[in-house]
């Protein structure tokens, strides 16, 4: 796959963007101009591959715009080595950002036909400390319980007990909540039964849905 000094350079433009955006994290900045967005798009997408869009990418799914995933791995505050389980799959643009922060992340994808494209692209582009799942994201995935953070790329009519019984102490879970319009939502785990919510801007996701599409 090539990535060229024009998808570098388009890339650098898109950094600035939002860096003006207000995205003052540099080390989420600095993921996001080393990983090659148009990697993770289809071919017919690749001119538009660094403007702040969302495209699809099949199985009625989206990559989220550029703007939304930093927003969102902003809002994890992400250390190095942490946990992160990530429902949502998606492309996998978002589990290579959160691993290049030097996360372990663990990714549960419900559509087979996007996780089996997602987990050989993921593959190929060797990124490490990804291990992708077929699974229903609202069950999360308790046999690697507990997370460090739980980021869920789908908007979710409420927030699925399962999730936030998965998080460690001092864990958090970031969740867009809505129906048409999703409003970003931060949960700190205070203690067992303590949780600490917060709410942020207003976005548009597609919708958190239970079970497992087979092939």
């Amino acid at each position: 796959m090539e990535d060229s000094y024009r998808h570098k350079g388009m890339r650098k433009r898109l950094i600035e963007k939002l860096r003006e955006r207000g995205i003052s994290d540099e080390r989420i900045l600095a993921a996001m101009e080393a990983l090659p967005r148009h990697y993770f798009l289809d071919k017919a997408f690749e001119e538009h591959a660094y403007e702040d869009k969302a495209f699809p990418i099949g199985s009625e799914q989206t990559i989220s715009q550029p703007y939304t995933v930093a927003y969102q791995t902003s809002l994890l505050e992400i250390k190095k080595r942490d946990k992160i389980l990530e429902i949502g799959t998606g492309s996998g643009y978002q589990a290579a950002i959160l691993a290049l922060m030097g996360a372990r992340v663990y990714t549960v994808e419900r559509q087979e036909a996007l996780f089996q494209k997602t987990k050989a692209l993921l593959e190929e582009l060797k990124v490490g400390n990804i291990r992708c799942f077929l699974r229903d994201g609202t069950k999360g995935l308790a046999e690697y319980a507990p997370f460090d953070k739980i980021l869920v790329t789908a908007g979710a009519i409420g927030i699925p007990e399962a999730l936030l019984q998965q998080l460690k102490i001092g864990g958090m879970l970031v969740i867009p909540v809505g129906e048409d319009v999703q409003k970003m939502y931060r949960i700190t785990r205070i203690s067992e039964k303590e949780f600490k919510q917060e709410a942020f801007d207003d976005f548009r996701f597609v919708p958190f849905l239970e079970g497992i599409k087979k092939l």
